[in-house]
């Protein structure tokens, strides 16, 4: 999917959500675990009753390696789902992968290739030769670690590296990169108070926002200072709209949180439409 279009989608939707599919069969209704598959079914029924108020959806790998064989074939069934009913939408595996080149490479290949993902995070540590090989694939994004949304971000993440902090070194040394027009960052929606600085640096880039919801992010705050021009925003939310209820209307207890959080965003889009 090219920018371009994800653009187009943000404004058609008035919305620039992305859901996270964190699909854990311990918090999901019980009367879906007599299904045959129920991940599967979990997923579809959340992309049906919510597809219409996103943009993206982000299935975090580890809720599907955690079930082995079963986890990755549910995983490769919802990815199919989505690319055959709903193409418009901007999907993202959230593999946070990282390694040396030749297999970087094949990583891109599973989840750009077999997967058909539109985006893959990837942690930045291993430098150019652990990234550019997810940049050779056309109109397909990856997402690089910048700035994280969890407490030990300070460990490393806001060090300084010489006269600047590590995550800034991050965002100016990757957009060196061959094909760097094809990277966007995660910046937690918990360091609000960075964007302004993450945003000077990479002016035109998406970023991917986690940490609304459960984790506390204001979206007010992340719109102030790392909005621009075309949006350039993907906020993503995941427990706060997949479990808002473990009854039988878990797909319209979600879509009323997933909708809260549309209406939210629309209100913030006015002054750039």
């Amino acid at each position: 999917m090219t920018t371009e279009f994800l653009i187009d989608q943000i404004r058609q939707k008035k919305s620039f959500l992305c859901i996270g599919l964190d699909t854990d069969l311990d918090k999901i209704p019980p009367h879906l675990l007599d299904r045959e598959d129920p991940i599967f079914s979990f997923n579809t029924s959340i992309i049906d009753a919510t597809h219409d108020l996103c943009v993206a959806y982000k299935p975090n790998i580890a809720f599907y390696e955690a079930y082995g064989i079963e986890g990755w074939q549910a995983l490769k069934k919802t990815m199919d789902y989505l690319n055959e009913k709903y193409p418009e939408i901007f999907t993202i595996a959230d593999a946070k992968r990282g390694d040396i080149g030749n297999t970087a490479s094949r990583y891109a290949e599973a989840f750009f290739g077999t997967l058909n993902f539109d985006a893959i995070t990837v942690a930045p540590y291993m430098g150019r030769d652990s990234i550019e090989p997810f940049l050779k694939f056309g109109d397909k994004h990856t997402i690089l670690l910048a700035l994280t949304s969890n407490p030990g971000a300070f460990d490393f993440q806001t060090k300084n590296l010489g006269d600047r902090a590590l995550y800034k070194e991050v965002l100016i040394k990757s957009s060196q990169y061959e094909n760097s027009q094809n990277l966007m960052y995660v910046v937690g929606a918990t360091k609000a108070s960075f964007l302004e600085e993450v945003r000077s640096l990479v002016p035109n880039s998406f970023l991917l926002v986690p940490g609304v919801g459960a984790q506390g992010g204001s979206i007010q705050e992340v719109c102030q200072y790392g909005m621009n021009e075309n949006v350039g925003l993907l906020i993503n939310s995941s427990r706060g709209i997949l479990y808002s209820s473990q009854g039988r209307d878990y797909d319209k207890r979600a879509r009323e949180a997933a909708l809260r959080l549309q209406k939210e965003m629309e209100l913030h889009l006015k002054p750039i439409s």
